[in-house]
C-alpha cells in the first residue's frame, strides 16, 4: 500500500554487460531496488543484434515470471523500476524505453526529471521528431539518434550537454555495450560493480549485495561510462561547479543496506536520530517510530538520550499497494489496515515518535489521534530532516508549494493541526553535520528545505541561493 503522506522517488535502474543470465540477474536486482519505484518495472536484452524487452504494470513479481526470463536471453541487459514524475502511470510510458534507427536498437532507463524537458520536446517536434511517450526519457534518445552523424561517444556527449536536470542513465545497445551516464551535479545515485569480471550498474549498492557482485566506485557526476564485453571506458563530460546529491537519500529513499560516498545510509540516519536527540531533548518512557519510516533514527534517538526503544506499531508486512474499501465509512482503513498498535505498551505513556518527514500531514494526523483514543498520556514527535517547504523538480513527486503542509503552518501550528504535545525538526546544519561527509553544504541538494535550486528551471535562476553556499 502507497503511503501518500510521504515523498516518492523516481526510479531505481540496472544494467549488466556480457553474462549469461543476464536477464534472471536483472530480475533480482530490480528486486533490490523495488522500494524506489512500484508502479511499472522492464526488462530488455539484447538477441543478436536486437532488443528484445518486456515490461508491464505493478510490482516485479507481478510483472515477470520464469517463461518472460527465458524469452528474455541475452547476454547483455537493462532494466527499470518506476514511479512516475514525469509523464502519466500507464503502460506506454513503462521503461526501459526501446528505439530502432537504421538497424541498430536502443534502450534506455532514466532515474530522474529534466527540468527542460519541454523545450527540448518542442525543438525537436519542429524538426520532425515523433514521440510515442509523456515521458522526459524519450528525449534523451531523440537527441542521441540525431547526434550520430558526430559518432557514437559524440553523440552521447553531445546530447547529454542539451539536457539539464537531475539523471541517470542506464542503456543498451544493439552490440550488447551497456553505458551508465550521469548528469553534471550528480542528482541521482548510479554505482558500478563487478561480478566475476562482468560489469554492473544499479542505482544502489543493496542491488550489488543481492547478485553477488562487488562494489567498485559511484559514477562521478558528469561521467559517461561505456562498457563492452571486452573494454569500459570512462569519459568525463564537463562537471559542475559543486555536487547536488539529493540528501533526502540518506534521510528517507535509499535502502539502508545502500552506501553512498562511502557512508551507510543505515548508519547516517542513527546518526540523525543523535543529533535529534541533541537539539530537542523531551522526558518520555520510550521512543518508537511509525514502521518502517524513521526506525533507524528512532534507534539513534534512543541510544544517545537513554530512552527505551519500543516498537509500539506494527507493520502488516502483506498488505499489497492496492486493495478495496469497503465502505465511506472506512475512509480511514487505509492507514489502519498498515499499522496496528501494541495496546498495552501504550496505553497511559509519554511516548516520542521518529519519523523521517511528512508532506501532508493527513497520515500523522490520522494515527496520532488513534494513539489518543488507546489512552497515550503524550505524544511528542521528532522529525530527522528539516520541514519539507519548497517543491522539488528534480524528481521527488510534490512539485507544487500546495501540498507541502509545512509552507502553511507554522511548527506551532503543525503541532496543533497534528495533536501532539511537542513537534521538533532537526535543522539543516543538524542534518548536514550528521550525515558526516566533508564539505556537505557543496555535496547535497537541499532544495526542498531552502529553496536554494542548484539547476535553473522554468526561467527561475538560484544565484544568490548558490553564492551563499
Amino acid at each position: 500500500m502507497t503511503d501518500f503522506d510521504k515523498p516518492r522517488e523516481s526510479c531505481g535502474i540496472f544494467g549488466i554487460c556480457d553474462h549469461l543470465e543476464a536477464a534472471p540477474l536483472t530480475y533480482f536486482g530490480l528486486y533490490a531496488l523495488q522500494h524506489r519505484g512500484q508502479e511499472s518495472a522492464g526488462i530488455a536484452t539484447i538477441q543478436g543484434n536486437t532488443i528484445v524487452d518486456h515490461k508491464g504494470m505493478g510490482l516485479v513479481s507481478d510483472v515477470f515470471d520464469m517463461n518472460h526470463l527465458k524469452l528474455l536471453e541475452g547476454r547483455s541487459a537493462v532494466g527499470h523500476v518506476r514511479y512516475s514524475t514525469t509523464g502519466s502511470s500507464v503502460l506506454a510510458n513503462a521503461q526501459p524505453f526501446l528505439v530502432r534507427h537504421r538497424k541498430k536498437s536502443y534502450a534506455v532507463a532514466h532515474n530522474g526529471n529534466i527540468v527542460n524537458a519541454h523545450t527540448l520536446k518542442d525543438e525537436l517536434e519542429e524538426s520532425g521528431s515523433i514521440f510515442q511517450t509523456t515521458m522526459d526519457s524519450e528525449i534523451f534518445l531523440h537527441l542521441f539518434v540525431k547526434n550520430l552523424e558526430y559518432g557514437f561517444e559524440q553523440a552521447l556527449v553531445k546530447s547529454v550537454s542539451r539536457l539539464q536536470g537531475a539523471f541517470s542513465f542506464v542503456m543498451l545497445t544493439s552490440l550488447g555495450e551497456i553505458i551508465g551516464i550521469k548528469d553534471p551535479y550528480g542528482f541521482r545515485p548510479l554505482c558500478l560493480g563487478k561480478l566475476n569480471g562482468n560489469y554492473v550498474l544499479a542505482s544502489e549498492t543493496c542491488a550489488f549485495d543481492l547478485v553477488e557482485a562487488e562494489f567498485v566506485r559511484e559514477l562521478d557526476p558528469g561521467e559517461i561510462v561505456i562498457i563492452g564485453p571486452d573494454s569500459i571506458k570512462s569519459i568525463k563530460t564537463s562537471p559542475a561547479s559543486r555536487r547536488a546529491f539529493c540528501i533526502f537519500e540518506f534521510i528517507y529513499f535509499a535502502r539502508p543496506d545502500s552506501t553512498f560516498y562511502g557512508q551507510n545510509v543505515y548508519l547516517t540516519r542513527k546518526a540523525h536520530g543523535r543529533r535529534l536527540a541533541q537539539e530537542a531533548p523531551v522526558e518520555a518512557d520510550f521512543v518508537m517510530p511509525f514502521p518502517d519510516s524513521g526506525t533507524y533514527a528512532a534507534l539513534g534517538y534512543s541510544e544517545a538520550s537513554g530512552i527505551p526503544f519500543e516498537m509500539g506499531m506494527i507493520r502488516n508486512h502483506y498488505v499489497g499497494r492496492t486493495f478495496i474499501q469497503p465502505t465511506q465509512s472506512m475512509r480511514d482503513f487505509g492507514v489502519r489496515i498498515k499499522l496496528n498498535p501494541v495496546k498495552k505498551l501504550l496505553k497511559g505513556k509519554d511516548i516520542i515518535i521518529i519519523e523521517d518527514s511528512f508532506i501532508r500531514g493527513t497520515t500523522v494526523r490520522t494515527r496520532v489521534k488513534a494513539l489518543r483514543e488507546l489512552g497515550v498520556r503524550k505524544v511528542h514527535m521528532r522529525v530527522s530532516g528539516p520541514p519539507h517547504r519548497f517543491p522539488c523538480h528534480y524528481g521527488i513527486d510534490f512539485s507544487t508549494r500546495g501540498e507541502l503542509i509545512a509552507t502553511r503552518k507554522t511548527v506551532e501550528e503543525l503541532r496543533d493541526f497534528l495533536g501532539l504535545d511537542s513537534l521538533y525538526y532537526l535543522s539543516i546544519d543538524g542534518l548536514l553535520n550528521a550525515t558526516e561527509i566533508k564539505s556537505p553544504e557543496k555535496n547535497f541538494c537541499k532544495a526542498c528545505f531552502d529553496g536554494c535550486y542548484p539547476v535553473a528551471f522554468d526561467r527561475q535562476l538560484s544565484k544568490d541561493c548558490l553564492e551563499s553556499n
